[in-house]
């Protein structure tokens, strides 16, 4: 079971999808890859949802990628003694570190030292997803004072964004390190580290993953956008996410910033997932709205490799529906002939270096000859994302012997994952890529297949062969 769109979905689970069935389901409706959201659920209702996505996987003969997703540092206010508190505009408010002291009219407990060591006068406190903002007027060691711009109703727990401050937080807390352990040894594909500042952020989380799955960097602090390119240099893939990102930052910036991303991340050749309320209003009715239908097509047009599903599939009413409907507008904006053209337009010179060389090639010979398919024959999948990087017209099968890689391609813009077995030279190699693009319904008889690979087989990252070979 192959699918013919070249943009991916993720679809997250929950709640509304999480018995097999409704997997399955998800999966003839167009998912490629699934999230796990650790910010919700028990380690036993994850394990349970993978080991079912295996089984759907196994019955459907087609690689599906797994996404676990870390919480990250969210940070929150205190709780408060008789209920929520109403913040009127002009108003002080104090925050402090004395957690055992319920909050009321006049403060709340901020425990995260953190926050308190960053802050300075004049710098702003979303409260609530940005739904009240206020002022630093003064600040200490554990404490700020703050008048009050945007007033509204402050409850326990809610959360705590500081835009434009770089705050001196691990990307990991206690539990992302517990949730990463538990999810590497289930054997997840992708691992999603939220609320990146910095490079180091990466680095400190390649350290633990040591290759065993693909690193996402999650966008959603301006301090990220800042130092975009030292990311894109440590991480394997980026996520747009436009949840956090648009309340820290004004609404009207984030459309440029997502294009913006998506451009580096193209020109590097990372995969870029863009996420956050795609398809919003199908949480509770059967169909979109037209201005989300448009959002999910111009992500399409810019040449993402995956859009993302969040509630919608996990706690909405309709997840099957809403993931046959991102999979139809992937399906009809991917034939609209203004995609190629959009893709083209957008392309960037590749790098000076062997392997993008070859995916170049490849590319180019595919539009000469017309070719069936191209085929990446890859052991990491690094012969597969240069081919991807320039976006080619025909089909990428991504021919690998590891399992682990099939599944982590399958997050990547056109490319059709393919389990093979071990190949020793190159007839052996070209043979087994022929019969594979004849199998897979790809190619037939007089058609033409272009095959990248690295010699000698086996080793990561080594692409640097190119062959033409027809179908007898």
């Amino acid at each position: 079971m192959q699918r013919s769109c070249n943009a991916k979905i993720v679809a997250t689970l929950g709640p509304a999808s999480a018995d097999r069935a409704t997997i399955e389901a998800l999966v003839r409706a167009g998912a490629d890859v699934f999230r796990l959201n650790f910010s919700h659920g028990t380690h036993a209702d994850h394990q349970q949802r993978l080991d079912l996505i295996r089984s759907v996987e196994a019955d459907l003969g087609r690689p599906i990628g797994v996404l676990l997703d870390l919480q990250g540092p969210k940070l929150r206010v205190g709780t408060f003694a008789t209920g929520p508190v109403r913040l009127a505009e002009g108003m002080s408010f104090r925050f402090d570190l004395d957690r055992d002291k319920p909050g009321d009219a006049t403060r709340v407990a901020l425990p995260h030292p953190e926050i308190f060591a960053a802050l300075k006068p004049g710098v702003e406190l979303l409260l609530d997803d940005g739904k009240l903002r206020l002022e630093v007027m003064s600040c200490g060691p554990d404490h700020a004072e703050a008048r009050v711009i945007n007033g509204g109703m402050l409850s326990d727990r809610k959360g705590v964004n500081v835009p434009g401050v770089v705050l001196p937080l691990s990307a990991l807390t206690e539990k992302d390190r517990a949730d990463l352990d538990f999810g590497l040894a289930l054997g997840i594909d992708w691992v999603a580290l939220s609320f990146v500042q910095r490079a180091a952020d990466i680095v400190e989380v390649r350290q633990i993953v040591q290759g065993r799955a693909g690193i996402i960097a999650k966008l959603e602090k301006p301090a990220a956008i800042d130092c975009l390119e030292a990311i894109l240099a440590e991480t394997d893939a980026v996520m747009v996410a436009r949840g956090d990102l648009g309340v820290e930052m004004p609404a009207e910036q984030v459309p440029a910033i997502q294009k913006r991303i998506v451009r580096a991340c193209r020109r590097v050749g990372k995969p870029v997932i863009v996420a956050t309320q795609m398809l919003e209003s199908m949480v509770g009715a059967p169909v979109p709205t037209r201005a989300e239908a448009s959002d999910v097509a111009t992500a399409i047009y810019d040449g993402v490799d995956a859009v993302m599903l969040s509630a919608e599939s996990a706690s909405g009413k309709f997840p099957v529906e809403s993931v046959a409907m991102m999979d139809r507008i992937i399906a009809q904006t991917e034939a609209d002939p203004h995609y190629r053209a959009a893709l083209d337009a957008s392309h960037t010179p590749p790098a000076a270096n062997t392997a993008d060389a070859i995916g170049r090639a490849a590319h180019s010979i595919a539009g000469l000859l017309d070719v069936a398919a191209m085929v990446a024959y890859t052991s990491s999948g690094s012969s597969a994302l240069r081919m991807a990087r320039e976006r080619p017209r025909a089909i990428i099968i991504g021919m690998t012997p590891r399992r682990d890689t099939a599944r982590r391609l399958a997050l990547v813009w056109g490319v059709s994952p393919v389990l093979c077995h071990d190949v020793t030279n190159v007839d052996e190699m070209t043979e087994v890529a022929l019969q594979t693009a004849v199998g897979q319904r790809f190619a037939q008889s007089g058609q033409t297949i272009v095959i990248a690979a690295g010699m000698p087989f086996g080793t990561p990252g080594s692409t640097n062969l190119l062959r033409i070979a027809q179908v007898a």
